[in-house]
């Protein structure tokens, strides 16, 4: 049972990534309306490709010219999903199953059950609605949470394999790491294998810091879905101020209001200018903050512990790629490539700030750390 959740998990952690990934490249190929309806595509569960099929389905949808990429590409980015949804179902189940035999996981079994049930229904919303951004922003958060507690479950798991290492075998992994430059009764440092704190224990207040730049990453992403839901990422061409030739009026009402008009189909947005210049501005004062934070937040983890250094680098790396990326897009237009890494460059820095997360918590505990 405890093979079996394991490699379910980490099935599920790798097919998130992947359906993350594949929910970006969808949006930004415009292909969130390449299937018109639910959870079929053309009233079909794969898309029709023969001739007299295709006729049939373009006359049942006259309002939706068939564009064959578009709709596969959706329709790959559903049975992703689906596939997802089915790892999380036999995660559950196992977890039901061994909880009071083997050991529990807690609520997060249940948590991604109740999530990819949420998902499914927004993105079925995403379609039936027609890219309504409230609901297109919720469905990517949704897809970061369920990378989150997916990340979380695999990490719980990894600490419940070494607890359940037998003790001569841990013993006998242990006197086999020692080596000249191990363990030794001169220096008593730590193996080759694990870092220790080199800083005093501070309690749970680092663990709050590194929770807080998590919170305050999500919320750019957040704001970057709104940004992407609204197609506001062209709204400004200058990267210092929204524009130098002409005057913008930021219009923050406008494109910050989530009463919109259900009927109306929102592929390629609907907000004037100003409304789109308004996100996008406040999406890049976030920017700004939230590098900000991380520095400020590295300046003080690196003097704690070197268990901090290689997450801190990752996480430092990838916001000002993600900075760079951001400007780049800015200049060229958003270009498909462009968008396309900034959106991955977004996803890995939500991970590195997860694996940061992780080693504040064994530190706020006073533990060591493995050397991943």
């Amino acid at each position: 049972m405890q093979r079996s959740l394991w490699i379910l998990a980490n099935s599920a952690l790798l097919l998130a990534l992947v359906v993350v990934l594949l929910g970006g490249w969808t949006r930004l190929n415009y292909a969130g309306l390449g299937c018109p309806d639910w959870p079929g595509c053309y009233g079909s569960l794969i898309l029709p490709s023969e001739p007299d099929r295709l006729q049939q389905a373009q006359s049942a949808f006259p309002d939706h010219p068939i564009d064959t990429y578009k709709g596969w590409l959706e329709m790959t980015h559903r049975y992703a999903a689906g596939t997802l949804g089915l790892l999380i179902l036999g995660i559950a189940i196992i977890s039901y199953k061994v909880r009071k035999t083997e050991f529990s996981l807690g609520y997060l079994p249940t948590l991604l059950l109740i999530l990819v049930i949420m998902q499914a229904l927004f993105g079925m919303w995403t379609v039936t609605l027609k890219l309504l951004p409230p609901i297109v922003t919720l469905h990517l958060l949704g897809g970061l949470l369920t990378l989150t507690l997916l990340f979380m479950l695999q990490a719980r798991l990894r600490g419940i394999r070494n607890d359940l290492i037998p003790a001569a075998t841990e013993k006998a992994r242990r006197s086999d790491d020692l080596t000249p430059s191990g363990i030794t009764a001169a220096n008593n440092t730590p193996a080759n294998n694990t870092i220790a704190d080199t800083g005093a224990y501070t309690g749970p207040g680092i663990r709050l810091k590194v929770f807080i730049g998590v919170i305050l990453l999500f919320f750019q992403l957040a704001l970057g879905g709104w940004t992407s839901a609204n197609y506001a990422g062209w709204a400004c061409s200058d990267w210092i101020v929204c524009h130098q030739d002409i005057n913008v009026t930021l219009d923050f009402a406008r494109g910050f209001e989530l009463t919109t008009d259900l009927e109306a189909n929102y592929e390629g947005g609907l907000l004037p200018l100003e409304a789109r210049a308004a996100i996008q501005m406040t999406h890049r004062v976030m920017a700004l903050l939230l590098i900000s934070y991380l520095l400020w937040l590295a300046w003080n983890l690196q003097k704690l512990s070197s268990a901090f250094k290689r997450p801190l680098q990752l996480v430092l790396l990838l916001s000002i790629t993600q900075a760079g990326l951001g400007v780049a897009n800015v200049i060229w237009a958003v270009p498909l490539p462009l968008a396309t890494a900034h959106h991955a460059g977004a996803v890995c820095l939500l991970l590195a700030m997860l694996w940061l997360y992780q080693r504040s918590t064994r530190f706020s505990k006073g533990g060591t750390y493995a050397a991943l």
